[in-house]
């Protein structure tokens, strides 16, 4: 009847269920949880979970986001600290400041934002990139770098 199992309980087991702010909400403030978290509507503020930040294709956050894992097909501006994978869906419209373990870019996705990497090693890269809204990737280091080669060539 009772067992004394040590083993981890996953969220749903201890009543975390993801939490969700619905497309015609607007909130401003700061959330602080220990779930998942889904916005589809609109936050003035900050986010600061143990578990992952979904932003939906209509959901729009400006201010800071400390997560473990982040999805986004919306809008972002600010701040984004995430501790492992970064995914950026092909809707997603990204500004400010990201630091990252991973990131992943579908093509079509806009990325005018800082971003700081750290690999396994803590040695950190800090790289300042621009994905264009169209198929490909466009950093601001490629220009830089074609703007160099035609300098060469004149």
């Amino acid at each position: 009847m009772f067992s004394d199992n040590k083993k981890p309980r996953t969220m749903s087991e201890i009543g975390g269920q993801p939490n969700r702010i619905e497309k015609n909400t607007k909130i401003k403030g700061d959330i602080i949880s220990e779930a998942d978290f889904r916005i589809d509507g609109k936050l003035d503020g900050n986010v600061k979970t143990s578990g992952k930040v979904v932003i939906g294709k209509d959901g729009y956050i400006h201010g800071k986001v400390e997560c473990v894992n982040a999805d986004i097909e919306g809008s972002f501006n600010g701040e984004l600290l995430v501790s492992d994978l970064l995914s950026l869906k092909n809707t997603a419209v990204i500004e400010g400041t990201v630091h990252v373990s991973k990131l992943s870019v579908e093509p079509g996705a806009t990325f005018n934002a800082s971003c700081s990497m750290k690999g396994k090693g803590g040695l950190g890269s800090s790289s300042s990139a621009s994905v264009a809204s169209t198929p490909g990737v466009k950093t601001a280091a490629d220009s830089q770098a074609n703007s160099g080669e035609r300098a060469k060539a004149s």
